[in-house]
């Protein structure tokens, strides 16, 4: 039976020292480490080496729940896939603990918090756009596409598809900015 412990954290410019200092004091001897959202499972390599690695009886810990997912659907998958490697998870900062019937039912309830706090999250920031927009100060963000670049080549006679090889660019991008001239 092995400790192993993952940590996480959202941004690059955020620090990961004080999840790796609780993982160590819980004894992991593995710590798996990435700086990813946690709004899904995918990007995360490191969470996807760890599932793959663990074994009957291995213990994972994680600092709290959120930690290892921010959706009840994801946790779900996570503690589905521990379950069925017959692998325990534990949190050092909550009472997780998934060997009991409490702990498991913990669990849950903290998943269910972590994907409401993402949703709060995502509902301030679509109102703090909205009010931005309403004072003239959201712009959204600044094209990265060249559009006279665009036209110039369409009137040298290319089409959309050679537009977005050339460019770089999807061929939907290409539509939308020659759409967007016809249009207005």
């Amino acid at each position: 039976m092995a400790k192993y412990g993952y940590a996480r954290v959202s941004t690059s410019d955020q620090d990961l020292s004080i999840q790796m200092d609780a993982l160590r004091a819980a004894g992991c001897g593995i710590i798996r480490m990435e700086k990813q959202s946690g709004t899904s499972t995918e990007k995360r390599a490191e969470l996807a080496t760890l599932l793959d690695f663990l074994r009957p009886g291995d213990e994972l810990f994680v600092t709290r729940v959120d930690r290892l997912a921010r959706s009840v659907g994801d946790l779900q998958m996570i503690v589905s896939i521990l379950r069925e490697k017959q692998v325990s998870l534990k949190a050092t900062e909550q009472p997780v603990d998934t060997s009991s019937a409490a702990g498991k039912a913990f669990l849950d309830m903290l998943g269910v918090f972590a994907e409401f706090e993402t949703n709060l999250r995502k509902e301030r920031q679509l109102e703090g756009i909205a009010k931005a927009k309403a004072k003239g100060v959201y712009q959204g963000r600044k094209a990265t596409i060249d559009a006279s670049r665009v036209f110039d080549l369409r009137k040298n006679g290319k089409g959309a598809s050679a537009i977005a090889h050339e460019l770089g660019i999807g061929r939907a991008s290409v539509y939308r900015i020659l759409n967007k001239t016809n249009s207005a």
